[in-house]
């Protein structure tokens, strides 16, 4: 959320710098991540001046070159120009030796002293889009102005600074997504008082369009307020109102499209207008409609509804989704000559369900997702008015229409003394926390000796109960105003394991990032569609989160997939698209009225194995990279006797069950395109997710390191011919028992399946790698070796053994 110091100051009395403003607001709980400097012009036009040409003659060596004197000031410089419409005596715009330009395209330049074609140059006379002021470059600005030489050109041009706050809002924080929510917990850090413009003076000049106001669901609505406005002219906005506008990061559309987001950022309430000419029937009807209706949204995309949202419609179908987004057939336009401006209360639910499901994420939906104050939409709606009066004309041609059935009355709570000194953790002053929380308007309606009662506004969603006025009072005193206790200690009193889970998963943390692996952390909390739409977790056994702050972070994660899909998409979508990564985490599942927790292992691969070189082409990863990263954790963490079943089921196109006895280790696959798509992945995942519980469970530890043998290794090679539907798991299986303790490795170095071979089977070469650890083998036993492993294959998988 982005912030204006300029516009605080209109709020509030501000001799502080920003990095000063910036530092109270982080204290208090609103974390200011940066702070920009904006320009109305970019590089706010330092070292250019208004000059006057004294001489202008032509360039003895350049017939389209001009060689001037120019007066800037502090003395006259030599100026060589090549615009056809320099003349002596004007009055223009000059950068000085030593400035820099930022024109409308193209890269920034300095200007330097330089010769041209033999003759001296001290500066250059300035076009428009060479200063960033507009697109023409026909030829020199010619300035119509008194100002003496050398005015800087910011005085002529009115440059607007500004330093803007990026505050990293969190989500209770619903009250101070504005600049008058910010303007507050300044009035409360500095003791000042802030200034809300008045309304006094808005007044109805006629009534004679009244377009009247149905809500079906004051549950979903619960205040909707309206006015309508005729006579108004479209046009540009101010320099002021452009200005606040591109300080916030947005773009000046219209005069009134640009008070309505003026009105959003100042008070934090969304206001829409509508074309009143578009309203079918002159009727506003705040409703639900039927799932499926085609909506089309002014972004020309034609959506379906959910049949969740809500919708402001006419008397013929859909004009807006509610605090979300508007629509294409009720929008300002060039053409519009009188509005409706809508400004209200929507719950925070059917606002955050109906973004979610559409995917929308806009500066009102962010704002009514958290909760906006109901009492704000009519001040709101009379200052947009007033504004809209004064820069598009037009006259206000109905009263305010307030639906407000059930007014959300002030929340009274009650607060110990005593508690607010002990989670504070020191004894504040009760002149303090009275003076405290009426500047944050938490107001005493009753003391007594042990407690008092306060009145809090309903813009304060967050502010509940009394842990929540006591850390109002607590980030207002201070975090750092409250001393450590010299004895602070703490104490242990678990037995320590045998085994060390933790020390364990680090070891193999080591293990994976030695293989060129990268550790994220995802958050437990997740989207609900993933459940309803995987196909493979059943929504039913979501743990829902009750009191969520959003739909996206609606429930707990069944899975580690969805979550590290998106940090693939984060990745892929800024151009790193050879990505390996594993997580550690939990998953959790609601099974009927219990509830139960794994820890999990999760692997990614995506892209190719390795960067494209000269010495070899890219190669995208495939199925046996990340078999053998398994692999090699099983053999590192001691596990063996791993059963290994191919199956085809969700979320893999393909995949490999890993069992121990009975009991499931994990499961290793490419997962399906429809899976990847619901988290925005479009390439292939290869995905391994491994019961972290169990292979914990039965892990003997990570093998140590042994001492290099003195006696030779000696390699074999053998060619075997196989049925199709037997697995090298099998094979290897075979080996080990036939190959004893001789047998260190075995690999696979070709397959064939083709023309030279039946359709129904595969050739595979294999190496198999001997090694004795105490003498050096004989070729009796390498013989014997091989040839009892040749007898096993043919008996125990069908082989053939090719020659």
């Amino acid at each position: 959320m982005k912030i204006s110091i300029n516009r605080l100051k209109d709020f509030i009395a501000l001799n502080q710098s920003p990095e000063e403003i910036a530092d109270l607001l982080t204290d208090s709980g609103l974390e200011v991540e940066g702070i920009e400097l904006f320009e109305s012009i970019k590089g706010g036009l330092e070292g250019v001046v208004i000059g006057e040409v004294i001489t202008c003659d032509r360039h003895p060596n350049a017939d389209k070159l001009s060689i001037t004197t120019v007066d800037i000031g502090e003395g006259v410089v030599p100026i060589v120009c090549g615009a056809p419409n320099v003349a002596k005596g004007q009055k223009v715009v000059v950068a000085k030796e030593g400035a820099t330009l930022f024109p409308v395209s193209g890269e920034s330049f300095e200007i330097k002293k330089a010769k041209i074609r033999g003759e001296v140059s001290q500066g250059m006379i300035c076009a428009e889009d060479e200063i960033g002021i507009g697109a023409s470059h026909a030829g020199i600005m010619v300035l119509d102005t008194d100002l003496p030489n050398g005015t800087p050109a910011t005085e002529y041009f009115k440059v607007v600074r500004d330093h803007v706050l990026e505050i990293g809002l969190t989500p209770n924080r619903a009250d101070a997504a504005s600049h008058l929510g910010v303007a507050r917990d300044l009035k409360a850090l500095l003791k000042k008082e802030i200034c809300i413009p008045s309304v006094d003076n808005f007044k109805v000049d006629n009534t004679n369009r009244i377009i009247p106001v149905e809500v079906a669901s004051t549950e979903d609505c619960p205040r909707y307020a309206g006015l309508t406005i005729s006579n108004i002219k479209i046009g540009p906005s101010p320099d002021w109102l452009q200005n606040y506008l591109k300080a916030l990061d947005l773009d000046p559309i219209n005069n009134i499209v640009d008070i309505t987001n003026f009105i959003l950022h100042d008070l934090g309430q969304p206001l829409h207008a509508f074309d009143a000419d578009k309203i079918n029937g002159g009727k506003i009807i705040v409703k639900k409609v039927p799932k499926d209706t085609p909506f089309v949204t002014l972004d020309e995309k034609e959506r379906k509804l959910s049949g969740d949202e809500l919708m402001i419609c006419d008397e013929k179908g859909g004009l807006c989704i509610a605090g979300i987004f508007g629509g294409k057939g009720s929008g300002v336009s060039d053409n519009t000559t009188s509005i409706f401006l809508e400004s209200a209360c929507f719950s925070p639910d059917v606002i955050r369900k109906g973004a979610q499901f559409h995917g929308l994420k806009t500066d009102a939906s962010f704002r009514f997702e958290r909760g906006t104050d109901p009492n704000m939409p009519v001040y709101a709606l009379k200052r947009a008015a007033m504004l809209i009066k004064e820069l598009a004309g037009g006259e206000i041609s109905s009263e305010v229409i307030d639906v407000y059935p059930a007014p959300v009355e002030d929340l009274v709570i009650e607060v110990s003394y005593a508690n607010i000194h002990r989670l504070i953790g020191k004894e504040i002053s009760k002149e303090e926390i009275k003076e405290t929380l009426e500047n944050l308007d938490i107001l005493y309606i009753g003391e007594t000796e042990k407690n008092i009662t306060v009145s809090v506004k309903p813009y304060r969603v967050e502010v509940t109960r009394e842990a929540d006025v006591i850390e109002e009072i607590l980030r207002i005193h201070g975090f750092d105003n409250v001393p450590l206790s010299e004895n602070l200690n703490s104490d242990y009193l678990a037995e320590h394991p045998v085994k060390d889970l933790n020390k364990l998963q680090y070891r193999l943390s080591e293990v994976l990032s030695g293989l060129g692996y990268f550790e994220i952390i995802t958050n437990s909390l997740t989207k609900p569609v993933y459940a309803e739409k995987s196909g493979f977790l059943n929504p039913a056994n979501n743990v829902e989160i009750l009191n969520k702050l959003s739909e996206d972070l609606g429930v707990m994660r069944q899975s580690l997939l969805f979550s590290g899909l998106e940090v693939l998409a984060h990745n892929i979508n800024r151009r790193q698209k050879d990505l390996k990564l594993f997580e550690f985490g939990t998953v959790y599942f609601k099974e009927e009225e219990r509830y139960r927790e794994e820890k999990r292992l999760a692997l990614f691969l995506t892209g190719d194995k390795a960067a494209e070189s000269w010495l070899e082409p890219s190669k995208a990863v495939a199925f046996p990279d990340m078999y053998s990263t398994v692999e090699m954790i099983l053999e590192k963490l001691g596990i063996d006797n791993v059963e290994v079943e191919i199956i085809h089921a969700a979320p893999f196109d393909y995949a490999l069950l890993l069992k121990l006895g009975t009991k499931e280790l994990g499961t290793i696959g490419v997962v399906q395109e429809h899976i990847g798509k619901l988290a925005e992945v479009k390439q292939e995942v290869l995905y391994a997710d491994l019961n972290w519980d169990l292979l914990a469970k039965k892990s003997k530890g990570l093998k140590k390191y042994s001492e290099i043998s003195k006696f030779p290794e000696v390699r074999r090679d053998l060619s075997l011919v196989i049925d199709k539907k037997i697995t090298f798991d099998q094979i290897k299986k075979t080996a080990v028992r036939a190959g004893g303790k001789l047998l260190q490795r075995i690999g696979v170095f070709d397959v064939y399946q083709g023309e030279k071979i039946d359709a129904d089977k595969k050739a595979y070469a294999l190496s198999f790698f001997l090694q004795d650890t105490e003498n050096t083998l004989t070729d009796k036993i390498i013989d014997k070796t091989m040839s009892r492993l040749i007898q096993s294959f043919e008996n125990e998988v069908g082989a053939f053994i090719r020659k």
